[in-house]
C-alpha cells in the first residue's frame, strides 16, 4: 500500500524525536519516498544528518538555505505528498497548527498540503491532559486530520501516563489500514442530515433548538473520506463542508428536510440522519411581523412530520438507516424505543446529563444500540473521532 507514495514527514521538538529515524526506516522499506520536514527545536534531539541519510533526501528546517542559495519551497512540498505524518507533534506545534500560525516551515507546509495530515502527538501526561491541547486537538480533528493516539507509559519526566508517541510500527500500520480505508465505500451513495430545523412563527420569528450541525458535518466529512458520494441536507449553520465528494443542500424547515431526504434517500446505500427536527410547527404563520401588545400571545402547533418513520417505512433491505437519539431521562429505553417503531439498523444515543457531550460543544459521548439490542458505550472524545465510531459500525453492517 505504501509503495510509491510520497509520504512527507514532520518532526517537531521532542524527546521522542529518536523514534522518527525508525519510522523514516520502516517507510523506506515499505517503498515510499520520504521526505522530512523539522523544526529548529527538533534539531536539537537530533541530527538532520541522521534523517537525511536515512530518508535520503535532504531534510529541511528553513525556509532559505544560505549557503547554497536555495529556497524551499512549501507550496511545492505539499504538492508533492501524497500524504502527511508530523511525528512527534509537540504541544507547541499542534498549537501552531490548529491555529493557523505560519512561523516556521513546518508549519507553513502544512498550510498548503491537500493530502490527509496524520498527527502524532508526544509530551508530558499535564500537557496532554491540559485544556488548551485538547481544544486544539479538537481543532485539528475538525480540519479532517487524523489523531493517533499517544499510548501509555512512562513519560519522560519520570510520570507514567497518557502523552508517549505511538511506536512506529503501530504507525506505519496505521498508515496503510488509512489507505486502505479511503476505499472501503468507494461507490456508494450516503445520506446525511445535520443541524437545526427553523419553523417559522412569522417573517422574523421561528421556532428552532440549539444544534449546531457539528455532528452531522463531522460525519458527512468521514463517509467522504471513506469515499462516498455523500448528500449532506442542512438546517440553518455556519458550518462549513471541507470535502469535495459532499453534495450540500440547504434547508429551513422540516418540510423541506423531508422533501430533501425523499428525493436522494431512494438511491442512498446508508442514511445517517443526526439532524435536531423540531418536532412541532406554528398551525399558522403570519404573513407579516407579529407585533408585541399588552395581550398574550398564543400560537397552535401541530406536529412536523417524521422523517425517521418515513424512510424507516420506505427502506429496503439493501439499505442500512441510522438515527439519532438525544435524551434527558430513560435515556436507553426510549432509545430502543425509537430504534424499532422506526425500523432502524441502530441508533446513536447520547444523553445531555452527561457532561460535554451535547448541542454546539466539540465532544460528544454516545452509546450505540443495534437491532438486537447490543449497546456500546463510548468514551467522550472530539466529533471526529464519534463519527469515525458510528461510521464503523455503519461500514460493519453494509459489509
Amino acid at each position: 500500500m505504501l509503495t510509491n507514495k510520497n509520504i512527507l514527514l514532520g518532526v517537531s521538538g521532542s524527546i521522542a524525536s529518536y523514534k522518527s529515524a525508525s519510522l523514516i526506516r520502516l517507510l523506506v522499506k515499505a517503498g515510499a519516498n520520504v521526505r522530512v520536514v523539522m523544526t529548529k527545536e527538533a534539531c536539537n534531539f537530533i541530527t538532520p544528518l541522521t534523517l537525511s541519510t536515512l530518508s535520503k533526501n535532504p531534510v529541511l528546517s528553513t525556509y532559505f538555505d544560505p549557503e547554497t542559495g536555495t529556497w524551499n519551497n512549501h507550496v511545492e512540498l505539499g504538492a508533492w505528498a501524497d500524504l502527511m505524518i508530523i511525528a512527534p507533534a509537540s504541544a507547541n506545534t499542534l498549537a501552531k497548527l490548529a491555529n493557523g500560525l505560519c512561523d516556521n516551515l513546518l508549519s507553513a507546509v502544512y498550510l498548503s498540503l491537500k493530502c490527509p495530515v496524520y498527527f502524532a502527538p508526544a509530551m508530558d501526561l499535564d500537557m496532554w491532559k491540559h485544556p488548551a491541547t485538547q481544544k486544539n486537538i479538537a481543532s485539528l480533528l475538525s480540519f479532517g486530520n487524523i489523531l493517533i493516539q499517544p499510548g501509555n507509559g512512562e513519560l519522560a519526566s519520570g510520570l507514567y501516563g497518557e502523552g508517549r508517541m505511538e511506536e512506529p510500527e503501530t504507525i506505519v500500520d496505521i498508515l496503510i489500514d488509512g489507505l486502505k480505508k479511503k476505499l472501503s465505500l468507494k461507490g456508494k451513495k450516503a445520506l446525511v442530515t445535520a443541524g437545526p430545523t427553523y419553523e417559522a412563527i412569522d417573517p422574523v420569528r421561528f421556532i428552532g433548538n440549539h444544534s449546531s450541525g457539528k455532528m452531522g458535518f463531522a460525519i458527512a466529512e468521514e463517509l467522504a473520506a471513506l469515499g462516498a458520494s455523500v448528500i449532506l441536507i442542512t438546517g440553518p449553520t455556519t458550518l462549513k463542508t471541507n470535502h469535495s465528494g459532499i453534495k450540500r443542500i440547504d434547508i429551513n424547515s422540516a418540510e423541506d428536510m423531508l422533501e430533501a431526504a425523499l428525493t436522494y434517500f431512494a438511491e442512498s446505500d446508508l442514511s445517517i440522519l443526526s439532524a435536531a427536527v423540531a418536532d412541532y410547527r406554528p398551525k399558522e404563520v403570519s404573513i407579516n411581523k407579529i407585533k408585541k401588545d399588552n395581550s398574550e400571545l398564543k400560537i397552535d402547533l401541530v406536529k412536523t412530520p417524521d422523517i425517521l418513520a418515513t424512510l424507516g417505512k420506505l427502506k429496503s433491505d439493501r439499505q442500512i438507516l441510522v438515527g439519532f437519539a438525544l435524551e434527558t431521562d430513560n435515556e436507553e429505553d426510549n432509545a430502543v424505543k425509537k430504534l424499532k417503531n422506526k425500523n432502524l439498523d441502530f441508533i446513536v444515543l447520547n444523553s445531555l446529563r452527561d457532561k460535554g457531550a451535547g448541542f454546539k460543544n466539540d465532544y460528544n459521548k454516545i452509546t450505540i444500540i443495534d437491532r438486537e439490542l447490543n449497546k456500546e458505550a463510548f468514551e467522550l472524545k472530539p466529533k471526529a473521532l464519534v463519527a469515525a465510531d458510528i461510521c464503523k459500525k455503519a461500514l460493519d453492517l453494509l459489509r
